[in-house]
């Protein structure tokens, strides 16, 4: 990691310290997202497909009038088959003026993270790209994988979401 990266990394957490993350499970993992992105967790529902998109993308539902998009992010982050039970959860966000479903496994709790809580994130050379994470939030024996939501939702192939929904 070069100097000018760590760095930007660090400011990067140290802008997220003291804020409220919703943490959500993905598989084993757990990941938070800032919370004022969130506009309501919904239970899961079925989708209305739409032909041609991507993978990730499930469909779209009627929100209240509002047709939402929906994601699936074990699908779009590569982290096996995704299976729907009573837990799973869609977390209506609110991203740069647009409103997209996000399906997880489930989610658990609201935490604020102290500045000596968020750790810069590894370079790990996963399958995640690393650009959308912001951190390790640590919680007594708990870990947070941040994830920049804005990042990973307003990504070149999250366009196409747009397109399809019009």
């Amino acid at each position: 990691m070069s100097y000018s990266t760590q760095t930007q990394a660090q400011t990067e957490a140290g802008e997220v310290a003291g804020k409220e993350f919703l943490a959500f499970t993905l598989g084993r993992e757990e990941y938070g997202i800032d919370i004022l992105r969130v506009q309501e967790i919904r239970g899961y529902e079925p989708v209305t497909r739409i032909a041609n998109a991507p993978d990730f993308i499930k469909g779209v539902v009627n929100l209240r009038g509002i047709i939402v998009p929906v994601v699936d992010m074990r699908i779009k982050l590569n982290l096996g088959t995704p299976t729907y039970d009573q837990f799973t959860v869609v977390i209506i966000l609110s991203i740069g003026g647009r409103v997209v479903g996000m399906v997880v496994d489930s989610v658990s709790d609201v935490t604020t993270l102290s500045p000596e809580q968020v750790k810069p994130a590894p370079e790990m050379g996963t399958t995640f790209d690393s650009d959308y994470l912001i951190g390790l939030g640590t919680l007594n024996d708990r870990m947070l994988i941040l994830v920049d939501i804005d990042k990973l939702m307003s990504s070149s192939e999250m366009g196409l979401i747009e397109k399809m929904a019009a």
